[in-house]
């Protein structure tokens, strides 16, 4: 149909037209619908190509499309899409479903050597087995159609991606018991600065260790900057390994302050110095509360035989077993 700038008037039926206001009208209809309804009812009052091109927002082959697609196959055609020539589906459904479950059971389950799938490995044995689970449509598929049945199926059989697990049984309730930790400690915190409260009875740490910290050394003294030349320190890239040490400290979660010690390893014994440390930093009449996780040093005979001589001194909240993401120091350690 050629481009005109004046057209006769489309014939539209009551019905029709009354349906073609309605979507016109609609706010939760499909937008080409929408659309298209829009452009009928301007050609129905005998608009013409560009006047209806600029009210609706479009160009003038979309509305002669429009107006032809009505007048060759009526008005579902034209307020739809028209039937696209090409091949059918070479690969259907149920297929790609049966690919997909190949993908989630491990080789090993069914057969093979290997722990994870390779894209050879899955092709190979999709191509070998499909015909009997009666899916002769993947005799022939390639490795790039398998890329992209997995793909959009969201599956990467070939990776493994790590997880916890809550092993803890008491996982909810001590998760609880943390985060009321926190609150008590925001309210402490809140009264502090507003100074109706002078000194906090409870003082709450969050403790934890960082062990296998490697401890290094330069072997040439640093090279000082030079005018014009070099604007910083030079340090020689080859370094001295002098083993590993372990950072053990507490975040005093009112003041921010860190206490902390390093040493050889982070056994009942430095864990016990860094607890003498605390009970020699704050004064005698505070409580100490730890937030801390649950290594064997935290719970062993010889820290209990320790705390017996400082009774009412140190109070410990363990946080869940696998959780002791819930420690506020962990991020510290991270960075």
């Amino acid at each position: 149909m050629p481009f005109t700038t004046k057209r006769q008037a489309l014939s539209l039926t009551a019905d029709e037209k009354q349906r073609l206001e309605s979507l016109r009208r609609s706010r939760s209809g499909e937008k080409r619908e929408t659309l298209h309804a829009g452009i009928l009812l301007d050609l129905a009052r005998g608009e013409s190509d560009g006047a209806v091109a600029r009210v609706n927002g479009v160009n003038r082959h979309t509305v002669a499309l429009c107006a032809r697609k009505f007048l060759q196959f009526g008005l579902e055609a034209a307020l739809g899409e028209l039937p696209r020539p090409g091949k059918s589906r070479r690969i259907p459904d149920d297929a790609i479903a049966w690919v997909l479950s190949c993908a989630c059971e491990k080789p090993k389950a069914l057969g093979y050597a290997y722990e994870l799938w390779t894209y050879s490995l899955l092709q190979e044995h999709v191509r070998k087995h499909c015909v009997e689970a009666g899916h002769p449509s993947l005799t022939e598929l390639s490795r790039s159609r398998l890329h992209r049945i997995l793909t959009q199926g969201e599956i990467r059989p070939h990776k493994i991606r790590y997880y916890v697990e809550r092993r803890d049984p008491e996982f909810e309730p001590k998760m609880a018991e943390v985060l009321h930790v926190y609150k008590d400690v925001e309210i402490i915190n809140a009264e502090l600065l507003e100074g109706t409260l002078k000194e906090p009875p409870v003082v709450t740490i969050s403790y934890d260790e960082k062990p296998g910290i490697q401890a290094i050394a330069t072997t040439t003294p640093d090279l000082p900057p030079v005018p014009n030349q070099f604007a910083s320190h030079l340090r020689d890239h080859e370094y001295k390994r002098l083993g590993t040490v372990s950072l053990l400290a507490g975040l005093d979660l009112h003041t921010g302050r860190v206490t902390e010690i390093v040493s050889d390893r982070h056994a009942s014994a430095d864990f016990i110095a860094l607890l003498g440390k605390l009970d020699e930093s704050y004064p005698p009449q505070t409580r100490i509360r730890l937030l801390l996780d649950n290594h064997s040093a935290h719970i062993s005979k010889q820290t209990q035989d320790w705390l017996s001589v400082h009774p009412q001194r140190f109070e410990f909240v363990f946080t869940p077993k696998h959780g002791s993401w819930l420690n506020i120091v962990e991020p510290g350690f991270r960075s």
